[in-house]
Parts: C-alpha cells; sequence; structure tokens
C-alpha cells in the first residue's frame, strides 16, 4: 500500500506539474526590435501584385503573389518562402529583383501567415509540406524551379530539401536561415527577435510524443513586433507552426539528406545569426556548400539592398547552371 501511495502521489505531482507548464509556461513578450521592422517602412511597395489563390487539399485556398519574368520568356522559376512572423509581400522587393532577372517568381503566404488561413496556426505538423507540394501542383512554376526561403523560411526550405519530396524542387537557396537554437550560427533569442515559452514546449513534446495532439494549438513562440506591425503580420505561434517552420530536429541529417543543389546567401553584419559561422555549420554536417557573405548588410537588409539582391540572383543563377 505504501508503495502505491508513492506513485499515485508521483503521478499526480508530475501531472499537476505539467498542467502548470501547459497554463503558466507560455512565452513573454519581447521588446520591439526596430531593426527588424524599420527596414520595411522605407521600402517601395507599390506595384505589389494583387493576391493569388490556390486550392490546398483540404479545400482551404492560400495566398501567394505572382511575378512574372521581365522580357517575356521565363529562364526558370523560383518560389519564395517569407521569414517569421512574415507573409509573402514583405519579399516584394527580392521578388522584383528576381522577375527583373528573367524568373518567373512567386511568393508564398505559408498556412498561418499573412491570407493564408488563421495566423499563428496550422492543423497539424506537415501541413506546410503538403500545401507547398499542392501549390506546385496547381501553379506548375517554369522550371528549373527554385525553392529560396528567408530566415525561418530558409529552414523551411532546408527541411523540404531534406524530405522525400525533396526533387520536386530542381534547387535550394537558403537565405540567412535558421538551422536550430543548437545551431553555432544563433544567437541568444535570435539577437532579441523572439521568445520561447520553454516550459510549455517541453511538455507539449511530452504530450506529443505518446499521441496527445489536443495542445499543439497552444502558442509557445512570440516575435519582436511593435503594435503597427503586428496588426500586419503575425505576433505568435503555435507548437505546431512552430514545430513545423523549420528543420527537422537534427538540422544535419536534413543537409546530409538533401540530393538536389544548394546554396546559401547572407549578410556579414547579419544581427539575428552569427553569419560568419555559416560555412563551418555546414562543414560540421558533412556537406560543402557555397556560401556567400555579403558585406555591410545586416539580417532584413538581404532581402531589400540590391547587393543582396544580386547575390541572390547570383546564386539561383549558378543553382540552375549546376
Amino acid at each position: 500500500m505504501p508503495a502505491l501511495f508513492w506513485v499515485l502521489a508521483s503521478l499526480a505531482a508530475a501531472a499537476g506539474a505539467l498542467a502548470l507548464a501547459l497554463v503558466f509556461g507560455g512565452p513573454a513578450e519581447p521588446a520591439p526590435m526596430a531593426s527588424i521592422t524599420e527596414p520595411f517602412r522605407q521600402a517601395d511597395f507599390s506595384g505589389l501584385p494583387e493576391v493569388s489563390r490556390y486550392p490546398a487539399r483540404d479545400g482551404v485556398r492560400l495566398a501567394y503573389r505572382a511575378y512574372p519574368a521581365a522580357g517575356g520568356a521565363a529562364r526558370g522559376g523560383v518560389v519564395l518562402v517569407h521569414g517569421s512572423a512574415a507573409s509573402g509581400a514583405t519579399l516584394h522587393v527580392l521578388a522584383e529583383g528576381l522577375a527583373a532577372a528573367g524568373f518567373a517568381v512567386f511568393a508564398l503566404d505559408l498556412r498561418g501567415h499573412g491570407d493564408s488561413g488563421r495566423r499563428g496556426q496550422i492543423g497539424y505538423v506537415g501541413q506546410l509540406e503538403d500545401d507547398l507540394e499542392d501549390f506546385l501542383a496547381a501553379v506548375q512554376p517554369p522550371r528549373p524551379t527554385t525553392l529560396a526561403g528567408f530566415s525561418a523560411g530558409g529552414g523551411f526550405a532546408l527541411r523540404f530539401a531534406g524530405s522525400a519530396r525533396q526533387k520536386l524542387f530542381s534547387n535550394y537557396l537558403l537565405l540567412s536561415p535558421f538551422l536550430s537554437a543548437a545551431s553555432p550560427t544563433f544567437r541568444p533569442g535570435a539577437g532579441g527577435w523572439v521568445r520561447l515559452g520553454l516550459a510549455r514546449i517541453i511538455a507539449i513534446t511530452l504530450l506529443d510524443g505518446i499521441g496527445v495532439r489536443a495542445c499543439n494549438g497552444l502558442t509557445v513562440l512570440r516575435f519582436a513586433l511593435d503594435e503597427r506591425s503586428r496588426e500586419l503580420l503575425t505576433p505568435a505561434y503555435s507548437f505546431a507552426l512552430a514545430r513545423n517552420f523549420q528543420p527537422h530536429p537534427d538540422y544535419r541529417a536534413d543537409l546530409r539528406a538533401a540530393g538536389q543543389p544548394l546554396s546559401l546567401v547572407a549578410g556579414r553584419e547579419d544581427e539575428v545569426f552569427h553569419a560568419e559561422r555559416f560555412a563551418a555549420a555546414l562543414r560540421g554536417a558533412g556537406r560543402d556548400i557555397p556560401v556567400t557573405l555579403v558585406p555591410g548588410l545586416g539580417h532584413v537588409a538581404l532581402t531589400l539592398d540590391p547587393a543582396g539582391i544580386r547575390a541572390a540572383v547570383a546564386a539561383v543563377a549558378q543553382l540552375d547552371e549546376g
């Protein structure tokens, strides 16, 4: 009887700790990070295309913007994936630069962002890959087709590149990608951009491990947005979205599994990640992938500054030639 009592008491204590973590273990609100939001206010969005839509397999019509290649026939296609909290519109300047270079460009609003579904939420881990496959089937971008992801979108591009569906794209371009919080490239809190609800993440991960998905919609990440940006972007992520919008837990396994050509471009002065460590991080995973660091550019400037756009155009052209 005493042994049973202690077992039951231990189970009750564990259940109580789990419940407390779920209820009170969410992320705090970070202070706004001006270096992320302010550069967009200086950008020219006057030529932003209208939203187009494609049907996902669950019947939801998800959003993207199309940029026809300048001069008529496209030399290839580029599908752009935005960073955390963002939408396809934030990659407008980059998309225009790629289109001017002769590529047909498609800037997605991934589910849970922009005009695609409920912001901050997805239905299940793996839904983003399903949506991307549905986009390719519906829109059929010209080949060779490059999946180019920025920041968290770069991490998602790596996730897709290391998956069984990797051959749906000809190439992959990682623009200052999030690899992992355990990667040597990661600055604490992504330089102040994100706050994690670590206790809640651990609790949901434990539940997820035994097949309990009921808590996967709880908020586990908050981003350093000011009030104005909060209305336009996605200020927080659920567990499911946070888990899906990044590489698999071992990003090195994704790198090793990627069979299509890969390239990486980042700003040398990136304040979110340690850009100078990208090459070593890739070599540590056993991959010698071309890495271009653009002098004088920070994180967001990579997608807005002419030098960053030229580097991205050159990388896509080299991938296509290869």
